[in-house]
């Protein structure tokens, strides 16, 4: 009888919520994911991983489709830029969220508002920047900056809006937990550590989902997570390993999904007067060291590619002139002895050992490889709970950490990972080693009120040949590769996006 059932639903799971005939069945889908949510507080996690939850239960006035993250409407159908500081938005009509209140210009600008609020939003930048919202009508409002900011559309598929009326009665714990939004999933049940549930929103806006019901498994083991696509209690699985690829792929009751992560995985340093890695040729003996094509080969077991940058390039600012570095450990002794460091230093490499694609075994290679020159690096990996933090205080000498810019401009990036920190203006919240450089900050900001493309594009790769050629700012290893593996045969339509959130009203059924 099970299998009479699994094909008359296309051999999706069915998690035992099905109806006895055939004609009233529904589909359903088990995912198996690499990260669980932290909360259902829209605002409360700028992670990728609780975005791609968010994205299930709200919108933003704008989305990202497709392979290439194209922009689209969403709340907003349209919108205008009629001045550097002015941004007004046409908002939807007719849409409700789920608990049927309409949606309005009152619940933007509330959103927006909260945004400011430290306790509830880790997007505290954008409320920031923000100088005014005025609601001109119920399906109109205008935002205006502070400063210009080429990229501030581009970033609001990710800013979601809440019902004002609901968030402001419920009480802030219930908040956490019961999301209220407009998207295409209602929360069913979330059970911490174990499961979320959710099903189709039959009135959303952009028509109901193929999906009826979700359960999402946050299985952060690997090789649980394997085992549970394996025996067939999930139907797609998220963060493949790469040392099981080769397993997955030899299944025939399997398919492995790839695609060219945005992530790029790199080194940073800070340039403290006085510090060894501030002077500009032992920074190239430190790249010059690392074999990028043996880590990629050994550690990455081939899936990564070489990097010679932080942006990749679909992004604003990436530079298609900029080379990586030979891989040449006797030029870097050289450059160590000119330097004055013929015996080498002392360095303490940081970073995450459960963040990344093999962090701890890439943090590994690196130190081995610098040693090879006579650089001695203590290592000090440790959870991405306690990394993060460390890198926003601004204190590390050299660091490991990934990144790819959601709003597809790298000014966006020099702001948060390059530029001077300054608290009160809001830069450098992510330069984790206080790298500063005065030209860097002036060709940066002069970028700041480009709106102009391909003025904006010109000005932002050269900034980043500088950045890369001149001043080494990081020392770049490689792009990741975001892999994924389910049934076969099952009849699930999934293509990856480039921002790895797994959005369930994109995944369609044969």
């Amino acid at each position: 009888m099970k299998s009479k059932m699994a094909m008359l639903l296309v051999g999706l799971m069915t998690l035992g919520l099905l109806a006895a005939a055939p004609a009233a069945a529904e589909t359903s889908l088990v995912a198996a994911v690499d990260t669980p949510p932290r909360m259902m507080n829209p605002h409360g996690d700028d992670s990728d991983a609780g975005l791609s939850f968010m994205a299930n239960f709200f919108d933003g006035l704008l989305q990202r489709k497709g392979p290439d993250g194209k922009l689209m409407p969403a709340l907003a159908e349209r919108w205008e830029h009629p001045d550097l500081l002015t941004w007004r938005f046409y908002l939807r009509k007719g849409v409700t969220f789920h608990n049927g209140n309409p949606f309005t210009a009152q619940d933007v600008k509330f959103t927006f508002e909260r945004l400011k609020n430290p306790e509830v939003s880790e997007f505290l930048n954008t409320g920031k920047s923000i100088d005014s919202i005025r609601i001109l009508d119920d399906y109109t409002v205008e935002i205006k900056t502070k400063k210009p900011i080429p990229w501030f559309a581009n970033n609001l598929h990710q800013i979601f809006i809440m019902d004002k009326e609901s968030t402001e009665k419920r009480d802030p714990g219930d908040v956490m937990i019961h999301p209220i939004g407009t998207g295409a999933y209602k929360l069913v049940e979330w059970v911490k550590g174990s499961y979320v549930r959710m099903e189709a929103n039959e009135n959303y806006w952009e028509g109901a989902p193929a999906i009826k019901k979700v359960e999402v498994r946050p299985i952060t083991e690997a090789s649980t997570r394997f085992a549970a696509l394996v025996s067939g209690q999930a139907d797609i699985m998220t963060g493949v390993p790469v040392e099981l690829f080769d397993k997955i792929q030899a299944n025939p009751k399997l398919q492995v999904i790839s695609r060219p992560a945005r992530r790029s995985i790199f080194l940073a340093l800070g340039n403290k007067p006085g510090d060894p890695w501030s002077d500009i040729r032992v920074r190239k003996a430190m790249y010059m060291a690392i074999n990028e094509d043996e880590i990629i080969q050994k550690v990455m077991r081939g899936h990564a590619t070489p990097a010679a940058q932080i942006p990749d390039p679909p992004t604003i600012g990436y530079n298609a002139a900029i080379q990586r570095l030979p891989y040449d450990p006797e030029g870097a002794k050289k450059l160590l002895k000119e330097a004055g460091y013929e015996n080498g230093f002392e360095i303490t490499l940081t970073g995450p050992n459960d963040r990344y694609v093999q962090d701890e075994k890439i943090a590994e290679a690196v130190a081995k490889y610098l040693a090879k020159v006579g650089i001695k690096v203590k290592l000090d990996v440790k959870p991405k709970s306690i990394f993060f933090p460390e890198v926003a205080e601004g204190k590390l000498q050299f660091y490991l950490i990934g990144w790819f810019d959601g709003t597809f401009d790298m000014g966006r990036t020099y702001f948060k990972l390059a530029h001077t920190r300054d608290d009160a203006a809001g830069f450098g919240g992510l330069n984790g080693a206080s790298y500063s450089d005065p030209k860097l900050d002036q060709m940066l900001e002069a970028t700041a009120d480009m709106v102009d493309p391909a003025q904006r594009k010109k000005a932002l790769e050269e900034l980043n040949r500088y950045a890369m050629e001149e001043k080494i700012v990081w020392i770049p290893l490689h792009y990741q590769e975001d892999l994924y593996a389910m049934q076969k045969g099952k009849g699930i339509v999934f293509q990856p996006r480039p921002d790895r959130w797994i959005v369930y009203k994109e995944i369609g059924v044969k």
